[in-house]
């Protein structure tokens, strides 16, 4: 009788592991690791909080449809997330389509449409196992950006009323600015503007400003949808012969991940995004020091999203 008993207790036992295992246990992005509909990587094209706040994005939808995500948010530099896009370690990117286009065809010719440019993208990445979604509305493109004190005084409203003063005046921006077309060359080659030295510093970010408020340089390189561009009061100084293009803010992803409802996800994210909201959300973060998954997560239950 116990002998049976216990067999019987047992068998129970084994049923019932059975059934709870077929039930599915937790995993990754709230699905069981069966039943995951597959794994997607998120990278970012650089680490800065607008990029982060919208991987965070990517990768939140995708979880909530059951993919299993991993998160690798920081990546400092497009040359570094191009090369694990390339070999297969992120799958999924935030990028900026001018600065993509010159990435991979330094030839190339970027302009203020984004649909141009995006299709000049798509046409550079012929062959590659890289595809490019459509484009969000939110357009961070480079900034050139003084003090109000330095404006003040030099009369500086736009761009070009730097150039008689240029010679006078140090240039803070990325390392990288002396050979990018938006930055030193541009402005030298469309405005006339040789700066007195340039002091690379970083992308758009915190030394970047700080050299710039703290008078250590007079103008900087900042992004246009930079938060503390207006809660700084800093002058933006207007682009008025078209320096710049078009940087919205796009999904580029690698084949092998991608189908209609990856894609789907990925567009939806950027049908939301506008340069309005993009600022305010980056300013969350950069001003009132909140989390990018936090903004993230509130601006897609916002949304409808999730």
């Amino acid at each position: 009788m116990t002998n049976r008993s216990c067999m019987g207790n047992l068998l129970a036992y084994l049923v019932m592991a059975v059934m709870l295992a077929a039930c599915g246990g937790g995993g990754e992005g709230g699905t069981g690791g069966d039943e995951a509909k597959g794994d997607i990587t998120v990278g970012v094209s650089g680490d800065f909080a607008e990029n982060q706040i919208v991987a965070e994005m990517y990768a939140r939808v995708l979880e909530e449809a059951g993919y299993n995500v991993d998160r690798q948010l920081d990546i400092t530099a497009r040359d570094i997330s191009q090369a694990a896009l390339s070999r297969g370690e992120i799958d999924v990117v935030p990028e900026y389509l001018a600065s993509l286009l010159l990435f991979f065809d330094p030839d190339a010719t970027a302009g203020p449409d984004a649909d141009e440019n995006a299709q000049k993208v798509r046409d550079a990445l012929e062959g590659k196992d890289l595809v490019l979604l459509e484009p969000s509305a939110a357009n961070d493109t480079n900034a050139i950006v003084v003090t109000k004190q330095t404006a003040d005084q030099r009369n500086l409203e736009k761009v070009s009323d730097l150039a008689p003063v240029a010679g006078e005046l140090t240039f803070g921006g990325p390392p990288e600015c002396p050979e990018r077309p938006f930055c030193a060359p541009g402005l030298r080659e469309t405005y006339g503007i040789t700066f007195k030295e340039f002091r690379p510093l970083d992308a758009g970010g915190p030394l970047t400003v700080a050299a710039l408020e703290g008078e250590e340089i007079d103008v900087a390189l900042l992004f246009s949808t930079s938060s503390v561009i207006r809660s700084k009061g800093f002058v933006l100084l207007e682009d008025d012969k078209g320096l710049q293009s078009a940087e919205n803010i796009t999904p580029l992803v690698r084949r092998d991940v991608l189908n209609d409802e990856v894609e789907e996800l990925l567009n939806g994210v950027s049908e939301r995004l506008t340069t309005e909201n993009i600022t305010e959300l980056n300013s969350r973060v950069e001003i009132d020091n909140e989390e990018p998954a936090d903004v993230a997560q509130e601006f897609l239950e916002e949304e409808g999203l999730l």
